[in-house]
């Protein structure tokens, strides 16, 4: 099966919660000896404000072309079997999940790191937006990691049109037998560039 059949990338409309049980069986597979699980959810403080909830726009046909990027540059740094990836739109109230992913792998340690790797990617290159909103107000917020993304890259690719961007990473083999002596390099060199003529992306969820 190709690499590309064995990733399932959705963005989810509004009021359609993550059904986790439906990510998780769609990459456990027989050869699979791991299943690495992230799940974003929604807490209810933030710096002492209490939090009604979070709600997340996106530009869809980017969005869902980033992630496979993403996905993509995930297989070439580690053996992967399958990966499933799904980001909630709209409101997600307090305690709800939001983003969540799921990677099989015959291995342990690369189901892990890859999915670190691309939570940290989705928060830092791919168009969706979030806002919270609290008891007494709301606001944009951009991601940390979309921040240094963005002093990376300056500010002169951004305004090229330079939105979903993956890190290249390197993982250097050691002597040691072992499925789990890997050490993993991040090269913050661009993997890919999608260009878009859409303006005005300034926050990133």
């Amino acid at each position: 099966m190709a690499d590309e059949e064995k990733n399932l990338v959705e963005i989810l409309e509004e009021h359609n919660p993550i059904d986790l049980v439906k990510y998780i069986n769609y990459v456990h597979a027989p050869e699979s000896g791991a299943i690495a699980t992230f799940s974003g959810t929604t807490r209810d403080t933030f710096e002492g404000k209490t939090v009604v909830e979070l709600r997340y726009e996106a530009y869809v046909p980017m969005a869902l072309r980033c992630i496979k990027s993403i996905c993509s540059a995930a297989r070439s740094s580690w053996n992967l079997n399958s990966i499933a990836v799904a980001h909630r739109l709209g409101p997600v109230p307090v305690g709800e999940t939001s983003v969540f992913i799921a990677i099989s792998s015959t291995h342990r340690a690369d189901a892990l790191d890859a999915c670190k790797f691309v939570i940290d990617e989705i928060k830092a290159s791919v168009p969706i937006w979030k806002k919270e909103v609290y008891a007494n107000g709301e606001v944009w917020k951009e991601n940390s990691e979309f921040l240094e993304r963005r002093m990376e890259l300056g500010e002169g690719a951004r305004d090229k049109g330079r939105v979903c961007s993956a890190r290249k990473v390197e993982v250097d083999k050691h002597d040691r037998n072992g499925c789990c002596r890997d050490k993993v390099k991040v090269d913050h060199k661009e993997v890919s560039d999608i260009s878009t003529s859409e303006g005005g992306i300034g926050k990133n969820g």
